[in-house]
């Protein structure tokens, strides 16, 4: 999308100027004509091939968010609303949605929206006008994203603000003269960057922000040099088979999630590298088809102003109407297939109560509140400590201290284990607010000095690069957590990371049997010496780790256990922690 912004702004702005300076002004009514049929009915259609495709492969439990999304893609403000339901590229469920990528037509058609009546307006004071407006604008966006990238990701991923300054830089291209391009390294650079954000940028980059310049700088490089483009590049980018895909590249682009998506969905798991080459080539010809017989007769068909607006108001309304439509089927009652049995997929995803209550902290956030259950009166108090694979233990040590009397605080945080381990940064998830939380966290621990500390966490967090050994970064992290902890509390237990599903559970419950769905495999126990170890792999799994055990769904979602199976589990752990010594 960035390389493609670059190339937007500099043949949109290129069009603009060309008609300032033959006509004396801009048509507004004739660009914007333009620019609905160049880009509406070729996104219309794959919109609603995608909505009913997925109303037939996708369970009742996600029309919901199918429909949602469906509304969100058609407003033409998509991207501000993914941002507003937090629906981030780097933390995708397993029912991703398949408008997802419409974020992008948004915020070019915003652009298009702003940016021939701005350059118009500035035409009017001559060109150098232009060329500081679109300059000062460009600088300035590219500020705000590499400032909102640190402090507001997703937002700054989606919105038109911090996107704005990479068509900018393709409208600047038109300003820069010739004699600039002759050096022939320059195209080679150019191919060298692109390479690079190509190879390196991954799940863990933060972006846009400055990261973003280098394929954006790149790409304005290959444009400007393209006189001068070595051989090899030329035949590359003009042979038939390059010519053709850039024909179709709008289509593809839009063809390309859902293709991907929609199969993954409905299969309950990641696609197979056999599946996803057939779901290329699916995108290819579907690009092809689309292109053929929908976007070129309909680009170079004339059709009168009246009708071209009529047709996006329809289109518009009946885009919206169908996610309304779609959303109403949704059901949440689950019958599992070859079985009795059914459930309801809100309670079954149903989070801890710390969650709705504000005390489970998120992104950005370095200080737990008051966070305080059980008897608040009692002497004795019990820490729970860690991240959400903590938090799934609440409502177990909620229910023991109140029938105990023990006071419970809870520390948990998003993302954020006990293990003391370092993190890279990924979307909202910012490594120095985790430590700032887990000093603050410590820090309380010891002014409580609690009876015991109940520890866990997730164990299957990436380690950031210069860590070879997984094994080491892990328990390095753990002897620091130690450490840290080491005379605040009798009792320093550490409850082993649970089984780990492979599906998300209640979704692939939702279209599947119970069988495909019982392929959670057992968490190692790892955890040093020095901690009082209670691993809870064998409550859950036998000669297999099932989905549904006495009555319940055992898993929320791809990760943790639901609320029902930690209540079912208190005798577990109750015995777990006498064992321990802990209400002796």
């Amino acid at each position: 999308m960035d390389i493609f912004y670059v190339i937007s702004g500099y043949l949109i702005t290129g069009l603009i100027l060309r008609e300032i300076e033959k006509t004396g002004t801009l048509d507004l009514q004739a660009f914007y004509q333009r620019r609905i049929k160049r880009l509406l009915p070729t996104s219309v259609f794959v919109l609603f091939v995608t909505a009913i495709v997925g109303m037939f492969v996708l369970p009742a439990i996600t029309r919901d968010a199918l429909g949602r999304d469906l509304f969100a893609a058609a407003t033409y403000i998509s991207n501000y609303l993914f941002a507003w339901w937090q629906n981030d590229y780097q933390n995708l469920n397993a029912t991703p949605s398949p408008f997802i990528h419409y974020w992008s037509l948004a915020v070019e058609e915003q652009f298009y929206v702003v940016w021939p009546i701005f350059i118009l307006v500035l035409s009017r004071y001559g060109k150098r006008a232009v060329l500081y407006g679109v300059a000062v604008s460009s600088a300035l966006s590219l500020l705000l994203s590499i400032y909102q990238t640190q402090t507001s990701p997703i937002w700054a991923f989606y919105s038109l603000p911090t996107r704005a300054w990479e068509l900018g830089v393709g409208a600047l291209l038109l300003f820069i003269p010739d004699k600039f391009w002759k050096n022939r390294f320059t195209p080679w650079l150019g191919l060298i960057g692109i390479g690079i954000s190509a190879l390196k940028f991954d799940e863990n980059t933060a972006f846009p922000g400055i990261n973003a310049f280098l394929p954006v700088a790149s790409t304005a490089l290959l444009i400007g040099s393209i006189a001068i483009w070595p051989r090899a590049f030329n035949d590359l980018s003009n042979n038939r088979v390059s010519q053709w895909l850039g024909a179709i590249s709008y289509p593809l682009y839009l063809w390309h999630w859902p293709a991907l998506v929609l199969p993954s969905s409905a299969l309950g798991r990641p696609l197979r590298v056999r599946e996803r080459i057939f779901c290329i080539f699916l995108t290819i010809v579907l690009a092809h088809l689309t292109s053929k017989y929908i976007e070129q007769p309909l680009r170079h068909k004339k059709i009168a102003g009246k009708k071209v607006y009529l047709f996006f108001a329809a289109t518009t309304i009946t885009s919206l109407v169908a996610g309304l439509i779609i959303s109403s089927t949704a059901s949440s009652m689950i019958n599992v297939k070859g079985t009795d049995y059914k459930f309801n997929l809100t309670k079954v995803m149903q989070k801890p109560a710390v969650y709705g209550d504000g005390c489970h902290v998120n992104y950005g956030e370095t200080k737990s509140g008051y966070c305080t259950y059980g008897d608040k009166k009692s002497t004795t108090t019990i820490v729970l400590y860690g991240d959400s694979h903590a938090a799934q233990w609440f409502p177990t040590l909620e229910k023991l201290a109140n029938e105990r009397g023990f006071k419970l605080i809870s520390l948990t945080k998003s993302a954020c284990p006990s293990v003391d381990v370092p993190r890279e940064d990924q979307g909202a998830f910012k490594n120095v607010h985790c430590q700032k939380w887990r000093e603050n966290s410590i820090a309380r621990i010891k002014s409580i000095h609690p009876a015991a500390v109940i520890m866990s966490s997730f164990q299957y967090f990436t380690p950031p690069n210069g860590y070879p050994d997984r094994n080491k970064w892990w328990q390095d992290g753990q002897k620091r957590l130690l450490a840290e902890l080491r005379g605040t509390s009798d009792h320093l237990i550490y409850i082993s990371d649970t089984p780990r599903p492979l599906r998300d559970i209640p979704n692939c419950l939702a279209s599947r049997d119970t069988h495909t769905c019982d392929s959670t495999v057992r968490s190692k126990n790892e955890i040093i010496s020095g901690f009082q170890k209670i691993d809870p792999t064998p409550w859950l799994c036998s000669s297999f780790c099932p989905a549904i055990q006495n009555g319940y769904v055992v898993y929320r979602d791809a990760s943790h256990i639901s609320v029902a199976a930690a209540l079912a589990l208190k005798p577990q752990l109750e015995a777990s922690l006498i064992a321990k010594g802990l209400f002796s």
